[in-house]
Order: C-alpha cells, then structure tokens, then sequence
C-alpha cells in the first residue's frame, strides 16, 4: 500500500493532566459525595464552578420563567431539531420487534423491550452551551419509554445557560439540575438525599466527567466511554480542498486535543487543503482552539487508489467519517469502522452534530471496530421469557437437560431437569425416589406419565 504522508502528528501532543491525577481526583470526589452525600455536592459545585444556590433544582417556575427569556427563534430551532431526532429515534424503536416463536410443539421462547426506569443525562457547559447533547440524550431516552429523566449542566462563567435549559425541558426531562462535573454524575450514580439514584448515565463531558462514568460503570450502565471528538474526510481528486478544509476545521474548535485526518488519492487535494487551513485559521474566530488541535493532531495523507483511502480509513476507525467524492455511497461498500459516516459534500459531519436527526453521541479512540453510537436501543433491555406448556415437551427437555449439564458436572442443575422428566414421563431416577421417601413424600408415578401421554 502506498501512502504519502503531507502531515503528521506533532512529536509532542497536547498536554494534559495525567491520567492518575485525573482518576485520583475523580475518585476522591466520588467518595467524598458516597459519605456525605448533598454536603459533598456543594462543597464540589462552589469549588469547581463557584455555584451554591439554595436549590440546585429548577423548580417548573424557574423554567418557564428561563424558557420566556430566550430568543424565540432558538426556541422554534429548539423544536425544529428535535422533531427530527424524534422522528429518526422513533423509526429505530419500531425496528426493535418483540416476538413469540414456538420454538418446539408447546414450548415458548420471546423477547420484550422494556426501557430503563431511571436515566441520567449530563449535559455539558464548560467552553460551549452544547443543547445539541439534551435533545441526543434526553430526547432519546423518551422516545425510548424511560419514565424518569434527570438533566444535570452545569452553569457557565455563574450564569444559568438559559437556552440549554429550554432544550433539556423541551427535550422531556423531568427534572433540571444545574449542576455539573464529577458531582454531578457521583449525585446521579450514587443518589443523595435531595437527587435520586439513576440506573443508566448518558451524555459527553472533559476528561473528568468520562473518568466519573468509567469509575461508576458496574453500579450504573454508561452509553459510552468517550474520548475528545474525532473527524477523518476521505477525498477524491474532484474534492474542493476548500471544503475539506472547512470541514476538518469544524470539528477541530471543539478542544484542542481533536484528532482530525484528511486522506486521499490525490497529492494536489491534500497540499491545497493544507494551504486552505493555514489561510482559514488566520481569520476563523475559535482558531485559538481548532489551531491548537490542528497542529497537534492533524494528518494528511496521500494513497496511490481511493480503495487504499478507504482501507487506511477503516484502519482509523475514526468517530466521524466525511466521504467527499464523486461515488460517496461506495463507502457504505468499503468501509465498516466508523462512528457515523456522512456521505457526499451536500452532507457535512456539523449537520450530524447540530441538526440532522441522527444521534452525535458517538463512538471514539477506535471503539467503533466493536460499538455503534447512542441511540434508542441503549435505553432498553432487550429480555427474553420462556414458557413449556406441554408436559411431554418439559419431560424431553428434561431428559436434555440432565445430560447436557452432567457433561459440565452441574449436577444440581441436572437434577432439576430430572424431576420434570420423572413427574412429567415416569422416569425412575434414584435420587429423586431416595429423598422424597426421606421426606415422606408420595413418590412419582405411572398416573403423572399416562397423563402426559
């Protein structure tokens, strides 16, 4: 395979805080909230986001109160959004069949979907207001059937971020936090005296908020263990490398540890899109960021054929996949590692994470090779139920039974099945007839069989 590289990696990538610093700290939080519950949570809420009211609740007079202050037209593209998740969630739920088989002549085997009963959904605030994240988590969780959802954000620079409010009431939470952080997800996971436990935690945060839900994975479910964002565009020769170059930067102002690759077949598209990233961030205004990411974390790649791009791609497994060439849907054919893929230059990665429908809670560091995104399924359990209505059927069932679970020395469970078969078919099996004349009891016998047959 032949592959050109235009760019690479820095040497040195972006620093951050050590992992044992961050888990060290998220773990002391969460026990410091495990013991004292409400205390904790304030002390925590003054002193990472200087937030202490009297209530971290939003009663429903606040809400409207907070709803009647935002632009109307956020509110109508609030809504607008919405309806498209909605609309896109409720197609997958309908694609989720409970079913019935008789699987045998008198033994039933099904599936039903039953939602979660409680779910958390952590809403980020930090750098930016990200409403996109209540209508992808919130939203989703009741088009699942959840019948409890808790919002949490945290407040921005001591402000009530009042237009991610209206999108976490609009979306359907019944009940607001304006809390955020490590406290947040330990209050949720954990429960408090005025927070109620949840079952299921959803939603993005920084390094600290993912190392919380991975510290409480196992008392609650998480959606995902998520990473900073990703992007990778696959270009053809006939793709604008202004457009390339727009795009990868769209996803790079989200921090400044962003992985973002650009590989293509064509040596002329991947030189004139780095000399329109380096005219873009001159004049883009989150440049600080996105430039920061870009130097870091930013690759060009040149392959001899785009079925070499694609490859290379797979190999990425990157959580947003842009396909920008002249047969976009051949992607669908070639490639199977990615988060989301969004097919043709009509079709940008930003529509994917403001507006389009589908859920941008995604897959990252390559957890696409095993795992899809957030979407309506996570917040249901898929449960079976089984029921043998024919006693001749439970008899031959039990006779399977007891040998199959000798063959792994489970003899208790082998004896279960040998009662159905000897109440069931008239089996003599010694044990049984052993322990029931020691208990006095009647023993099985030729009336049980005759009456199966």
């Amino acid at each position: 395979m032949g592959v050109q590289r235009l760019k690479s990696k820095a040497d040195s990538t972006v620093q951050q805080a050590p992992a044992a610093d961050v888990s060290s700290i998220v773990k002391g939080v969460i026990d410091n909230i495990r013991s004292d519950g409400d205390a904790a949570v304030r002390q925590y809420s003054q002193k990472f986001d200087s937030w202490s009211p009297t209530d971290f609740k939003l009663s429903a007079k606040q809400i409207d109160e907070i709803i009647a202050s935002v632009d109307p037209q956020i509110i109508q593209d609030i809504k607008e959004v919405q309806q498209n998740i909605r609309t896109f969630a409720e197609r997958q739920k309908s694609a989720l069949q409970e079913f019935e088989l008789e699987i045998q002549p008198g033994v039933f085997l099904g599936q039903k979907n039953n939602p979660i009963a409680r779910v958390g959904c952590y809403i980020p605030g930090g750098r930016y207001p990200l409403l996109a994240s209540a209508h992808m988590t919130i939203l989703t969780a009741k088009v699942a059937g959840v019948k409890h959802v808790i919002g949490c954000t945290p407040p921005i620079a001591g402000q009530l971020p009042a237009a991610t409010i209206s999108a976490m009431h609009l979306a359907g939470a019944d009940e607001i936090f304006i809390l955020g952080g490590v406290q947040a997800i330990a209050a949720m996971s954990l429960g408090t005296e005025t927070i109620a436990k949840v079952d299921f935690l959803a939603g993005p945060g920084n390094a600290f908020v993912a190392e919380a839900k991975r510290q409480m994975f196992g008392q609650v479910g998480i959606d995902l263990f998520a990473g900073p964002t990703e992007v990778l565009v696959v270009a053809d020769e006939h793709a604008d490398p202004y457009m390339c170059a727009v795009d990868l930067l769209s996803q790079c102002e989200h921090g400044p540890d962003t992985p973002a690759q650009l590989i293509t077949n064509s040596e002329k598209v991947g030189r004139e899109t780095l000399r329109c990233i380096d005219k873009l961030l001159k004049v883009l205004p989150t440049a600080p960021i996105a430039s920061v990411s870009w130097k870091a974390l930013g690759e060009v790649i040149v392959t001899d054929s785009l079925d070499e791009a694609y490859k290379v791609a797979d190999e990425y497994a990157s959580e947003h996949v842009q396909i920008l060439t002249q047969n976009p849907r051949e992607a669908l054919e070639k490639m199977t590692n990615y988060g989301a893929i969004f097919l043709g230059k009509n079709t940008c990665v930003s529509y994917g994470d403001k507006c389009i429908g589908t859920n941008h809670v995604l897959p990252t560091r390559k957890a696409s090779r095993y795992t899809g995104g957030l979407w309506v399924g996570k917040f249901l359990r898929t449960q079976t139920y089984q029921e043998v209505r024919n006693p001749e059927a439970s008899g031959k069932l039990g006779r399977l039974c007891g040998r199959a679970a000798r063959a792994e020395n489970f003899e208790a469970h082998a004896r279960s099945g040998d009662l159905r078969a000897a109440e069931l078919l008239g089996d003599k099996v010694e044990w049984i007839e052993q322990t029931r004349k020691d208990l006095s009891l009647p023993q099985f016998g030729s009336n049980a069989a005759a009456a199966a047959s």
